[in-house]
């Protein structure tokens, strides 16, 4: 049974319908919390395929410009603290080092700790 509605959410997201009702929740969460989009972006992605690697890959090319959009959403009407600047400064070295582990991680150990990652996230948020 998990097979046949796995098989058929594939199905889905793999039609142009799906993909456009995927692509619409991915842009929803990330301009909604200024994060998160990825988070939904790379299992959308593997139910259309994709290894973990393509998966991870291609959620950062689609979570680029939904963040750029979002950062200039948020810049003109809700103004960005003072230090965000640092904060992006670290966060592209981190982005350069994480890009560089994608390259270098099985898919397998990707797979294992973007699953660490979701957990970690989901139970921050309920505590």
């Amino acid at each position: 049974m998990k097979k046949r509605f796995l098989a058929k959410c594939q199905r889905f997201f793999n039609s142009k319908g799906g993909k456009r009702l995927a692509g619409g929740a991915v842009g929803l969460i990330n301009g909604l919390f200024g994060s998160g989009g990825g988070m939904l972006a790379v299992p959308l992605f593997t139910l259309q395929g994709l290894g973990q690697k393509q998966a991870q890959a291609t959620a950062i090319a689609v979570i680029l410009p939904l963040s750029a959009l979002s950062f200039l959403g948020y810049a003109l009407f809700s103004g960005l603290p003072q230090g965000c600047l640092f904060t992006a400064l670290g966060a592209a070295g981190g982005g350069a080092v994480g890009a560089l582990l994608l390259g270098r991680l099985s898919n397998v150990w990707l797979h294992r700790l973007f699953c660490l990652l979701m957990l970690l996230a989901g139970g921050r948020m309920l505590f």
